[in-house]
């Protein structure tokens, strides 16, 4: 599986975002075969709500499922403690992360539940969220940059 080009409609979606104004997180859903199921990005800015995180746009945008353990969520930033509770509810079988260098999120509790986590450490990722955090740390700091979630 290329993981690589996997990360593509959700750093296009993360792009999206920081046009927007918005937090630049991007993600997608694919099926076990690669196939592209959706994608979504944070837009808690833009709606007005706090619920809107990049993987849980794409999530609902995929429609139900069947089965998620065969299931690949690909994510432009490391999920925060609401989104990587999606993916042990709903047994998401792996998890792509474009980066965790700006936010390390919950791994290891994910990787504890059996989750196939591939870290890319993308270099448009890194430098998409540095530019966000230096243009709008207050916003940066209303959830995730003030998280002491450890």
């Amino acid at each position: 599986m290329d993981y690589q080009t996997l990360l593509i409609p959700a750093l296009e979606e993360a792009e999206l975002g920081f046009s927007e104004g918005g937090v630049p997180v991007g993600a997608a859903l694919f099926d076990a075969q690669g196939h592209l199921l959706s994608r979504g990005r944070n837009r808690r800015v833009q709606d007005n709500d706090p619920s809107i995180h990049g993987e849980t746009d794409a999530f609902r945008k995929a429609g139900r499922q069947t089965n998620y353990r065969d299931k690949i969520l690909v994510t432009t930033l490391a999920p925060c403690w609401y989104c990587s509770g999606l993916i042990r509810q709903f047994n998401i079988g792996t998890l792509v992360v474009g980066e965790s260098q700006n936010f390390s999120g919950h791994l290891d509790w994910l990787r504890e539940a059996g989750v196939n986590i591939i870290e890319l450490n993308d270099s448009n990722c890194i430098h998409l969220m540095q530019s966000f955090i230096a243009q709008s740390p207050e916003i940066w700091n209303e959830d995730i940059g003030k998280c002491n979630c450890d």
